[in-house]
Parts: structure tokens; C-alpha cells; sequence
């Protein structure tokens, strides 16, 4: 019998292109969703979709019931919407902090999304750079902050975003363009370009340059298309998050490069007080968030 859940997972198959990620999405695991769109086949006795090498691609009956999905899935999710707002007439100000400042990159089809779900509710960003943005919460100076998790005020609950990959920025003539990958002595005598924030809040260097010990200069910039134009111009190297940097990459601005063998990665996080992150419309964002960074965002995992 076909059922909402199967509708779901439709759509983020759709969506991914990818049986992980959409489990993901749907908060399954990929056996669990592979068994779930199984029975549904043998219940219709049809073949939603096909593996192929670029993907997988709906049949005639996938796109059928995929159709189904996109009229229907909206509809519920605004009447959901709607019986919380009758429940406990929700509405508000959201004032956000931006812990990784590249997260504007992403934040306009958030934001954008996120109004037309709940118009009643008006988000404002808390501009500038903050030495200790989590502490803003305590102060009754701002309602949620994106980024990573207090060292301090570790007593504010949090919901979990995404992983994604910080990258090596270099100019495209470096000394390293032909390396694969980056090693920590690689950073050894480099300037290393960043935001104007504590050492503690940057993690190439607390994860990767602290615990080798190496020696690097450290020069600042508030903005990151001021960064790009720095390593552009050979003044230093920079450590980012992979979308950040994917357009001047793509644009053969600078050049990008893992740094580890394994990559060099990091945690985003929503943190709130527990008055704040227990409204719906602050989980609403949450999902959000995650729904669209992974359908916009190139190599970033959920959490």
C-alpha cells in the first residue's frame, strides 16, 4: 500500500540521485530504504527505478508516483505547518549568528524557503564578527547560531546540520599545485590567510598545524572574496569550506587540494537555548537547512 514515507523517499531519491544520501535524508539506512521501496515494487508488481552508471533513473511507474509526490508531499507539509499554528500560534524573530562566515554563500535559498513556510516569523542576522558568538545567546543578543560547538556554554542544546570538507586554497602557481593532497609540513613557512577569529575557532590549524607544530605566519581578512583575491595574488594560502571556494575554483581563480588523507572536515551545527531550539519553526529551519545545502552543496555529508 502505497504511504507518505514512500512518497518521501521517492522525492529524496529524486532529489540525491543516490541511494545513501537519500536514506540519509529520510533518516534511514540505506538497507532499510533499499527494503522499503523494495516491498513497495512486489506489493505493485512494477520497477520504480534503475541503477545506471551515472545514477539511478525512474522508470515510467517511478515518475509516476514521483509526480504524486511533488503534488502531494507540499500540501501536507503546509497542513502540518497549519495545525501547529493553530495548536500554539507560533510566530516570532529569529536573530541568527554565522559562526562560518562562508555559510552566506548558502544562506539566501534558506532563508527564502524558510519564509515561505512560516511568513509570520522574521529572521535577522546578527552582523560582524564575534569573539565568542555562542555567549550572544546567554546575553538575550541573538537566538541561534550556525556553526560549530562551544567550547564554553556547553551547556546550550544543538541540532545537527552537516559535514563538509575544509580545502587548501593555493594560487595557481604554487610550489604545491602538483600535489594531491597537503600535509601538515606542507603549511611550514606559509602565510596562512583567514577571518579575523581566535586560532581556537580555526580548524586547519587546532586539527592539522597545532599538533605538528608547525611555524606559519597568520594574516587576516574579513571578507571572503578579500581572501580569494590575497592567495590570487600570492600574499598566502587559505583553508575553507569546499562551497565557499567552488566558484573561484571552478573559474581557475585559485586551486583547491585536500588537505590529509582523509580530508580535513568539520561539523556544522543550529545551537539554541532549550526555549528556542523546542519550537517547531526553529526545527523547521533545521530540516531546511539540511534539505537544501544537500541538494545545493557539492561533498557535504548529513549528520
Amino acid at each position: 500500500m502505497l504511504e507518505i514515507r514512500h512518497l518521501k523517499s521517492l522525492k529524496a531519491i529524486a532529489e540525491t540521485n543516490k541511494l545513501g544520501l537519500a536514506a540519509q535524508r529520510v533518516f534511514l539506512t540505506q538497507s532499510a530504504l533499499s527494503h522499503q521501496i523494495k516491498a513497495l515494487e512486489q506489493h505493485y508488481d512494477i520497477v520504480l527505478f534503475k541503477r545506471m552508471p551515472q545514477g539511478l533513473t525512474f522508470t515510467k511507474a517511478g515518475e509516476r508516483l514521483l509526480a504524486l509526490a511533488h503534488e502531494l508531499l507540499p500540501a501536507i507539509e503546509k497542513a502540518e505547518r497549519d495545525l501547529v499554528r493553530l495548536k500554539s500560534n507560533q510566530s516570532g524573530e529569529l536573530r541568527i549568528v554565522l559562526e562560518c562566515h562562508t555559510c552566506f554563500d548558502w544562506l539566501t535559498p534558506v532563508m527564502d524557503n524558510f519564509r515561505r513556510a512560516w511568513p509570520e516569523v522574521e529572521i535577522d542576522l546578527v552582523a560582524g564578527f564575534h569573539s565568542d558568538p555562542w555567549q550572544l545567546i546567554d546575553e538575550g543578543k541573538a537566538d541561534i547560531v550556525i556553526g560549530g560547538l562551544p567550547q564554553k556554554n556547553t551547556h546550550l542544546p544543538y541540532l545537527p546540520l552537516f559535514k563538509f570538507e575544509i580545502m587548501a586554497v593555493l594560487p595557481n602557481d604554487h610550489r604545491l599545485a602538483k600535489k594531491t593532497k597537503l600535509e601538515a609540513k606542507d603549511f611550514e613557512g606559509e602565510t596562512l590567510i583567514t577571518y579575523p577569529v581566535a586560532d581556537t575557532r580555526i580548524d586547519v590549524i587546532q586539527q592539522v598545524l597545532a599538533p605538528a607544530d608547525i611555524q606559519y605566519h597568520r594574516r587576516t581578512a574579513e571578507l571572503t572574496i578579500a581572501i580569494m583575491q590575497l592567495v590570487a595574488s600570492r600574499r598566502g594560502v587559505a583553508a575553507l569550506p569546499n562551497w565557499g571556494i567552488r566558484s573561484y575554483v571552478d573559474h581557475d581563480y585559485v586551486m583547491a587540494k585536500s588537505i590529509g588523507k582523509q580530508g580535513l572536515w568539520s561539523n556544522l551545527y543550529l545551537i539554541a537555548s532549550q526555549e528556542t531550539i523546542t519550537k517547531q519553526y526553529v526545527i523547521d529551519l533545521n530540516e531546511i537547512i539540511r534539505n537544501t545545502c544537500l541538494t545545493q552543496l557539492d561533498a557535504i555529508q548529513l549528520i
